[in-house]
């Protein structure tokens, strides 16, 4: 889970970008020639909203329609409502979910055959109705249900084009099957994973999805004075994702005490906010919030960025250049996480108790300079950037949206980028030389 950024989307339905389509001048930017796309979302976790709310962005700036429909609503509201609730008993189990990823997610097993059979039985009816009333050229999947329902959809020719993207280090088998025409990935071991499964798929390796404010987040200084943090406070911005897992209240505590102040983000965790809150009135060093548009800012403002270890926020805080404390709280796929953000560098991880978490946060502000004159004023990006160079995003010159285009056009759809068509490589699956500058083709 991801998605502290935003406010929650509507559990059910469909939202609609690009209507009108936006208009680029000739010669500046991509332009996409299919009419329409279909992005699928879910809402087990917040973090596949936040990929799915810049894919959408990418496509309606692209010149296309675009709807985003939650597979979890086309499992009818029972389904939804069961989906949701196992997801959350088997995240309060770490053990139990490991156990599912590690020993039947990852490999493939009959439960997961069966478990994806259970959810794609009911989907894929649903996903063809929808089609059939509302034709698209194309359909992106940002969830794994979702990224498994597409592959059924038909032989091609018979359906729209699939892609599947995918933000977490290791894909699990419900991510990868035969009729997805192009997995999208953010890591060479991520495409490794994929093709685990199929050795000859298409993947690309593209920059993190990035929401418009982390291009260009405001300075530190500039956030300070926005949020009413001292400039030369030492100051940590707390998350644990949508979901607000993690020892929230006690890990503000514990670092108030020390003298830091707290950003500290419950996401849709009323419980943790009302915690939060409690604490705030006894140490005002800690400033409580709940969902907020604000991420950007908060990051900004922060001297170190503690979370747990979602992909897209460690991607936005790379972006905005914060060394980052992760949480080891998510099992499963989170695990891997934590791993990939370690050897990238700029992370350090922690286990929940809270003086521990203190002690990792303080160490990662030493190591920053937090508290210094060199650390007030810097604007991301330029200047003091302790996550800087660890990742793809701002700093490489890289952007989601024209690897994205690149992707489409050299899988064959109907895509063209610039002023020019991409020549497309449709049927070719290997030994494919690098597309662009912007997205490359795994090796």
């Amino acid at each position: 889970p991801a998605r502290h950024g935003l406010a929650p989307p509507a559990r059910h339905g469909l939202a609609r970008h690009g209507s009108p389509p936006a208009r680029h001048p000739a010669g500046h930017g991509p332009a996409v020639t299919a009419r329409r796309a279909l992005v699928l979302t879910g809402s087990l976790g917040m973090g596949h909203h936040v990929v799915t709310e810049v894919v959408a962005g990418s496509l309606a700036r692209m010149d296309v329609q675009v709807e985003v429909l939650d597979c979890m609503s086309l499992l009818g509201r029972a389904g939804a409502r069961a989906g949701d609730w196992v997801f959350r008993r088997l995240m309060d189990v770490p053990t139990l979910y490991d156990g599912l990823h590690f020993a039947h997610l990852r490999p493939g097993s009959a439960l997961a055959g069966a478990m994806d059979r259970a959810a794609t039985g009911r989907l894929v009816p649903a996903l063809r109705r929808h089609l059939q009333a509302e034709p698209a050229e194309l359909v992106v999947a940002a969830f794994a249900t979702g990224a498994s329902a597409i592959a059924k959809l038909g032989p091609p020719g018979t359906r729209p084009t699939t892609v599947a993207l995918c933000t977490d280090v290791t894909p699990h088998r419900l991510w990868v099957q035969p009729g997805v025409d192009l997995f999208l990935v953010t890591s060479s071991a991520a495409a490794a994973a994929v093709r685990r499964y199929h050795p000859t798929a298409r993947v690309a390796v593209v920059p993190p999805p990035l929401r418009p404010a982390f291009h260009r987040p405001p300075s530190r200084a500039e956030a300070r004075a926005e949020l009413g943090i001292a400039p030369d406070a030492r100051c940590a911005l707390l998350m644990g994702g949508g979901w607000g897992l993690g020892p929230l209240a006690a890990g503000a505590r514990a670092l108030a005490a020390a003298g830091v102040d707290v950003l500290a983000v419950a996401g849709s965790n009323r419980s943790a906010l009302r915690a939060l809150a409690v604490a705030a009135r006894a140490e005002p060093r800690i400033h409580p919030l709940g969902f907020t548009d604000r991420v950007a800012a908060l990051m900004a403002a922060a001297d170190v960025v503690v979370t747990t270890p979602g992909a897209t926020t460690c991607s936005e805080a790379r972006a905005v250049g914060r060394p980052m404390v992760l949480l080891d709280v998510v099992p499963g796929h989170g695990r891997d996480n934590v791993q990939h953000e370690l050897s990238l560098g700029g992370a350090d991880v922690s286990d929940p108790e809270p003086e521990r978490l203190a002690a990792s946060v303080l160490a990662a502000l030493e190591r920053a300079g937090a508290g210094t004159s060199r650390s007030a004023g810097t604007r991301p990006g330029a200047g003091t950037r302790p996550g800087a160079g660890t990742g793809p995003g701002p700093a490489t010159g890289e952007t989601f949206e024209a690897a994205f285009a690149a992707a489409l056009a050299a899988a064959g759809a109907p895509v063209a980028h610039g002023s020019g068509c991409l020549p497309s490589m449709a049927g070719e699956h290997s030994g494919t030389p690098p597309v662009g500058a912007a997205a490359k083709e795994a090796d």
